[in-house]
């Protein structure tokens, strides 16, 4: 799924955001990214996503080469990876389930796909009820569901969740984290950023990475490891 050979990123301005990552991910996993801000935690995930590009090393994502010269097939990889952004980028003005359908519009779905696809994601994250309000009149937490639904709809292989728990009560991110990490039950690979460090101490399966000034200590939990 996902293969980092001594990966470093070094930003424009100088910044070394992350530095030697070696990384090996499998279909279906889940990871948990924790470090203190700036520590290179989202820095990783545009490396996954192909919105920046290892200064040094190698990196693989579902067999495509994550490099400059490969960016229109970086653009297609994209199509199989749900993004869960900090700042949810829902369209104001619009309501639940035209985020949804709208998010979907450029992808290789038929009107009767995406009208499904976006029911079924809303249902998923206990939204269904919600299908026609407005974004803007939903709650923070109620915003956040919608935007996984948006990237549930997609049937990705991949998501990213940039601290999808950010500013929720407990309960709130309680059910985010049961909503991402019930997705491996279909051989998704879900990637989790988080400060909220509580929230995954007691998890007996998955895979931990803590990032510090942009160098990885890996665990794995309840499977193999690697050799």
């Amino acid at each position: 799924m996902i293969v980092a050979k001594d990966v470093s990123l070094t930003y424009q301005d100088g910044t070394q955001a992350l530095k030697d990552v070696n990384l090996r991910i499998k279909a279906g996993e889940i990871i948990y990214i924790t470090g203190p801000s700036g520590s290179g935690k989202t820095s990783l995930l545009k490396l996954i996503l192909g919105m920046e590009y290892p200064t040094e090393g190698h990196l693989r994502v579902m067999g495509q080469s994550m490099v400059k010269d490969e960016e229109d097939n970086i653009r297609k990889l994209r199509r199989k990876i749900g993004p869960v952004f900090q700042e949810f980028k829902l369209i104001r003005g619009r309501t639940a389930f035209e985020n949804i359908v709208l998010g979907m519009r450029f992808l290789d779905f038929t009107p009767k796909e995406i009208i499904e696809n976006s029911y079924m994601a809303l249902e998923r994250v206990g939204l269904k009820h919600k299908r026609d309000s407005l974004v803007d009149k939903l709650s923070w937490g109620e915003s956040q569901r919608v935007a996984i639904a948006r990237a549930i709809a997609r049937k990705p292989s991949l998501i990213l969740a940039d601290e999808p728990t950010g500013n929720l009560d407990l309960d709130n991110a309680l059910n985010i984290m049961d909503i991402l990490t019930s997705l491996r039950d279909e051989n998704t690979t879900v990637i989790i950023t988080t400060h909220a460090t509580h929230l995954i101490e007691d998890k007996e399966e998955g895979t931990f990475i803590r990032i510090q000034e942009g160098r990885l200590k890996m665990e794995r939990r309840g499977v193999e490891a690697y050799e």
